[in-house]
This record gives structure tokens, sequence and C-alpha cells, in this order.
């Protein structure tokens, strides 16, 4: 196996070679735009001028490895770097396999360059390094596509998941994990790997029915194959969740079962991890013995065999001997383990933590307070390297859309150019033919204007295709990720709550989860905030609610389920769409209005992570803050004015001639639309159905003060992208509409 043999030069090739084959075209795009976005982020594991490799020879020898004449002893030195990266030795595994890059040379075997290419992805994922580690998992699928090795992309496409997950991106981990998992099931073969890649992800989402059910999905593949040191790890995440789930008893049997398969095996370094979670369990149980016990074993056993103690199994040897009542061996242990920790060992933290704890004990308080302001230092610190990660990758991501459009527009104008071909051939052929005969003429007239028919049609096809693909693009586009707005959320000390219209929470930050009652780590979204307050409270709520698209603010008070009285204040979200801001205080200290406090940094980060200035294009939240603007101007006659008043006229025409374009495509009404749609909220009125918030949208005179206008693009992007039978003209004329919508929005944006 090996590593990526010369990106620059593999990629446009491939791009080039796939350009001819219709049948392919779909997988040899997809590889392009997979190698683009990762040569754009590590260079595709290309031979790197830059650095300086060791001489072949030399570093051979220092690794005690003869060079053979099948890789030059290549393979010997994947398996030495693997060997040092399982001992934590992560400065040794790169020697290796940088001496291995200069065995291999370039441009070198294929199949050994892929192999470097995804070790080094191993080796980033492990130093926490994991924009750097995706690049180079993606171009490792990149290579095993290219290869034809389809076992090896459904581990990589499993490696990629993997390093989504750890990014947050939850809904491409799931893809591309899915995708592997297709790839094993059709060649028969499931990989234990990508199960519990699976299981983590659903573990990460909290959901642990499902990761559970995974998990022991990957137990069993893991034992079918006779693999029980992997089958060990399944069983100590799996004591992990248990132990989450204050189930100690199964974590326990679940960590001894792991242990004796290491003990089988005579892998000490796992042997003496496995300590760690058994002290752990111990403590959680109360029993102080058992857990002196266990650490005990977890010494003998390291010095034993001259291991270092693992960071994670210090810590719980520190706990076990202050609650045992040694504070100054707990004290001297905790710092035995934080000088050989990293700087940027999340492990630190804990370490701190624990060492401030027990500096308290001992009486030293000014100490204690000097060590936890370090642990809170550290924190901070890793909270921002995580941040910037993520907006690495989302950097990442972005420069590969753009490259996959260009493609996109390239490919386009590859297939126009072919048909003009096409049509430039036939036309040669037809007048060469015309002088054999009349009779052959008017037959070859015919054929000519029957293949202008099938062009023409072929056209208006590819040009509908990418009209409905851009109608739901744009379509998705008005569907925020909210993602990012709870990570922002989050970072306030605030109470705060994003609500839709009917009253459902959509992003809850931690204050907020505390102060209605759920708890630190309760999930809310998608919940009616009503079930967090009193009965008296729900109703008010619900009124206020209702009035909120005709209302600037509002201030009630609530009291939740468990009597803590609240003060409550409502404002429509300055991005539009009909949400709504709701702080909470308690009652009696007053609560600020949210936009003033909170809301205008949280809309000021949005607005930078999601526009992008050098692309001179303006996202939706741009268009959000001047069609707000619009509609929240003075009716004064004023220029402001008549924009406004105008806007609010588009608005309706445009609903209006989305209800008429979707009764002309399928022949149903307005409720149906809003049902299927899923955007607008059908009610109960007197026993008959009522789309009453839609329908406010019907008459200028019933339009609300502050409308849901991206609701409405979306209800005409809907009817666009989903009625094929509809006629051109009202489609043109549905188009012209949303236009007219979107000037207004986009008038003051272009900056």
């Amino acid at each position: 196996m090996s590593g990526f043999v010369d990106a620059p030069g593999r990629c446009p090739a491939l791009r080039a070679r796939a350009a001819p084959l219709r049948r392919s075209a779909c997988i040899a795009l997809a590889l392009w735009a997979l190698c683009a976005t990762a040569q754009a982020a590590a260079d595709c594991g290309a031979p790197r001028a830059m650095r300086t490799l060791p001489q072949p020879t030399l570093c051979l020898q220092r690794a005690g490895i003869a060079p053979t004449a099948a890789d030059g002893g290549a393979a010997a030195l994947f398996a030495h770097a693997k060997s040092q990266l399982d001992a934590g030795r992560f400065e040794q595994a790169e020697r290796a396999l940088d001496c291995a890059e200069a065995v291999i040379g370039a441009p070198g075997d294929a199949g050994l360059r892929y192999e470097l290419v995804r070790r080094r992805g191993i080796l980033d994922f492990r130093r926490e390094a994991i924009v750097q580690a995706l690049a180079r998992f993606e171009c490792a699928a990149t290579l095993s596509a290219q290869l034809g090795d389809r076992a090896a992309t459904a581990r990589d496409l499993s490696n990629v998941g993997a390093a989504l997950r750890r990014l947050g991106d939850f809904r491409g981990a799931l893809r591309s994990l899915t995708a592997s998992l297709e790839i094993q099931r059709a060649r028969g073969e499931i990989s234990g790997a990508v199960l519990n890649n699976l299981a983590d992800v659903y573990r990460e989402l909290g959901e642990t029915a499902p990761a559970m059910r995974y998990y022991r999905d990957a137990l069993a593949a893991y034992r079918a194959k006779a693999e029980p040191v992997e089958a060990a790890h399944v069983l100590e995440t799996m004591a992990e969740v248990a132990l989450d789930s204050g189930d100690a008893r199964q974590a326990a049997a679940w960590l001894q079962e792991a242990l004796t398969e290491y003990r089988a095996d005579g892998n000490r370094v796992y042997e003496l991890r496995v300590h760690d979670g058994l002290t752990r369990v111990a403590l959680s149980q109360g029993d102080i013995a058992q857990a002196q016990r266990w650490s005990a074993a977890a010494l003998a056993l390291a010095d034993a065999w001259k291991l270092p103690l693992p960071p994670a199994l210090q810590l719980q040897i520190a706990r076990t001997a202050q609650l045992s009542g040694r504070t100054a061996v707990a004290a001297a242990r905790l710092r035995e383990a934080l000088a050989a920790v990293p700087e940027g060992d999340p492990m630190r933290v804990a370490l701190l933590e624990a060492l401030a704890a027990a500096q308290e004990s001992a009486g030293d308080a000014s100490a204690a307070n000097a060590t936890l302001r370090e642990a809170h230092a550290k924190a901070i610190a890793l909270a921002r390297a995580q941040h910037d990660r993520q907006l690495d990758w989302l950097r990442v991501r972005f420069e590969s859309a753009e490259q996959q459009r260009t493609i996109a527009a390239l490919e386009s104008e590859n297939r126009l150019r072919s048909a003009q071909f096409r049509q430039r051939t036939l036309m040669l052929w037809f007048a060469g033919a015309a002088g054999l005969a009349a009779v052959l003429g008017v037959w070859l007239l015919l054929q000519r204007r029957r293949q202008r028919e099938r062009l023409r049609e072929e056209a208006r096809r590819i040009r509908h295709e990418e009209e409905l693909a851009r109608y739901r693009r744009e379509a998705d586009a008005l569907a925020e990720d909210r993602s990012l707005l709870q990570a922002l959320l989050d970072s306030r000390d605030d109470a705060l709550c994003l609500l839709d219209a009917e009253g459902l929470l959509l992003a809850v930050n931690r204050a907020g989860r505390l102060r209605l009652g759920a708890g630190d780590e309760a999930n809310l979204i998608g919940q009616p905030l009503s079930a967090f307050v009193d009965e008296a409270g729900g109703a008010a709520l619900a009124s206020a609610l209702e009035r909120m698209e005709d209302s600037a603010a509002q201030r009630l008070a609530l009291a939740t389920r468990q009597g803590l009285p609240l003060t409550a204040a409502l404002e429509p979200w300055a991005g539009g769409d009909g949400l709504v801001v709701l702080a909470l205080q308690p009652a009696g200290t007053g609560a600020a209005p949210p936009q003033a406090v909170a809301l205008a940094a949280v809309n000021d980060a949005v607005h930078d992570a999601v526009h992008d200035p050098s692309s001179g294009a303006v996202s939706m939240s741009d268009t959000a803050d001047t069609a707000q603007a619009a509609i929240a101007a003075p009716a004064d006659g004023s220029a402001d004015a008549a924009v406004r008043d105008g806007f609010r006229r588009s608005l309706v025409e445009l609903m209006l001639a989305t209800l008429e374009a979707w009764e002309r495509a399928t022949g149903t009404g307005r409720l149906e639309l809003a049902e299927k749609s899923r955007i607008w909220r059908v009610n109960i009125d007197d026993g008959r159905l009522r789309a009453r918030a839609l329908e406010r949208y019907l008459a200028v005179s019933k339009l609300p003060r502050n409308p849901r206008w991206r609701d409405v693009l979306r209800s005409a992007y809907y009817v666009l992208s989903r009625c094929d039978g509809l006629p051109a003209d009202s489609r043109a004329a549905l188009q012209q509409r949303v236009d007219a919508v979107l000037a207004y929005t986009r008038r003051d944006a272009m900056v």
C-alpha cells in the first residue's frame, strides 16, 4: 500500500480522463472534487520539497531494519511506526514515516505512497490535528479509488467519517460512514471499525440506544474475525457508556472482560489502560478499598514492564489516594503526571482541577486558587483551539464547494461543446450527401430537422435540470443551519432562547437550559417552551407569541415548573423569518432587551462566519438585515416607507403566485401545500382545518408587521423544485416574483 503520487499532476489527469466517459462521469467528478479538497488543504500527500527527509540507508540502520528488494523496507517501517504510535510516541512514529517516505522516493510506488498518506493521517488524528488528518484521509480515499481497492476505499471513508465527527459535522460523518458500510456490505465483508465509528457518532449525538446497538454489532464483527484486541477496545467504550449511564456493575463486567483479552494477548499497554476504567468504576461505587487494589495493581504492572503511566490513570490513582486521606501523595502524583503531559493535552485541565482540590484539602487555599486559575486558562485555550479547528474546516469546505462549482461549470461547457461538435459534423455530412439524389436530399432534410429537435429538447432538459438544482440549492440556503447559532449562544452568559412562531425551541444556550430547570446537558431542541413553565405562563406565552408578528417587543412574567419566577423579554430576531428571541432573568432583576445585550453580538458573529468578502457574494444573512430594515421602516410617506410598502406588496404577490402555480400544477389547495412543504402550520378552527399563518400573507391588509419573508421564499422554491409539470409561462412568472422580492433584500446588501 502507498501514498499519494504527485497530486498536482494526478488530479487534472483524472478530470481530463473522466470528461469523455459518460457512464463514469459522476464517479470521476466526485473523485476530482475530493482530490481538489485535499489538494487545497495538504498537497494530497505529494512529496514535500520544503521538508528535508533523512538519508534512507542511515534511518534504516537506526531503526534496525534491513532493506528488502520488494519495497526497500517501507513495509517494516510502517509496522515500526504503528508500534510507536500505539505506544503514544508520536515523534518516533513521525520519524519512521519520514524514513519510509525517503525510502519510497518520488514518484515511487502508488500503493506504498497511498499507505504513507493514510498513516500520516492517522498520526495527525492521534495528535488532535483533525483538519490535517481529514485532508489526508480524503486523499487516501481518492488514491484507493484510483487503485481500484474497494476494501481500502471503505476503510478510508470510515476514517473520513471519524474525522468529521471530531469536527462536529455529524451529517457529513454519517454520510461517509454509511457509504463505507454500503461498500462493505456489497463485498460481503463488514468491518467492525466502521460499525464502531457509527456508534461513536450516535454517542456524540446523545442517542445511546442506536450507539449501543452498533457497538454490539462491532463487537460481534471483531469476534467473528478473531480480533480479540479490537473487540476489547469496543468493550472499553461500551463500559464508558454504561458508566456514564449509571450502570457501574455492567461497566465493571465489560472492563474485566477486556482486561482478560489484553492479558491473553500480552498487550501490557492496553492492560494498563483498563486499570484506569476499573479504578474509576470502583470510585463511582464508593469502594475505596477496591480502587486501592486496582491502583496498586496498575503501579505494579507499570513497574514490572517499565511502562509510563497514562495521565488518566494517574488521575484515578491520585483520586484514590486523596479519598484514602493521603492528600500529599495525591498531590505528588498529580504533579508528576502534569510534568509528563504535553501542554496541549486536554488531560491537563482535569489534572489541574484535581490538584487544586488536593491543595484545598491540605489547607493551601492560595495555591488551590492559583491552580484553578491555571486550569481555567487551559480550558479556555483548549476551547479556542477547538473553535479554530472548526473554522479551518469551514474554510476548507468553502474552498472545496467553490472548486466543485467551477468543475460543474466546466462539465456543462464541455457538454455544450460536444453538442456543438456533433451538430457541425451532422451538417457537413448532410451537405456532402445532398448531391446523391433528390429523394435522398429530402430524406436528409427530414433527418436534419429531427436531429435539431432532439438537440433543442436535450438543451431544454439540461436547462430544466440546472434550474431545478439551483432552486433546491436556494431553498436549502434559506433553511439556516443553526449549529453555528447554538455555538454562539452557548458562548453567552445571558439566558437566551430562539423560538419559532409556534413557541418551539430552536436554540437554547447553557444558561437558558439551567434557567428553565432542564439541566446542563438536556436537549431541548424541538420541544415547546410551554413544557417548562407553569400552566398560566404557557397561556401567557402563547398569547404573546400570537402578537409577535405585529409587535416590536413584549415583556411578561412566567414561572417554571419548579416554581421559579422569571421575567421574559421577547423581540423579533434580527434575521427575520418570524423567529423570536427570548431573554430570561429571575423576577425582580430586570431583563435587558436581548437584541441590545446579546443578539447584536450573535448576529455580527453569524454574519462574519457566513459571508466571505473575497467571493463578492451576498449570503442570506446579509439580505436578512436589508429585508428587516425594509420591513421595519416607518410608514411616513418617505422613500423608506415606499420601499417598505413595495416590499410588502411583493411578498403578497409572491404568495398569491405561489398558490396559483401550486393549484395549477397539482390540483390541490393551500392546505395541501402547507402540509407537504411543512413550512406553514395547519390549525383546527371550529372543527375545520385552516392554515391561518399562510392566509395572512394573501392580503396586504392582513400581512403581519414582521412578516416571515424567508418562509414565503421557501414556499416559492418548494413549488418550483417539486412541481415538474408546471407550465413554462407559470414558472417564468413565479420566478419573476421571486426575483422581485430578492431585489428588495439585496438592494442595500451589496457592499
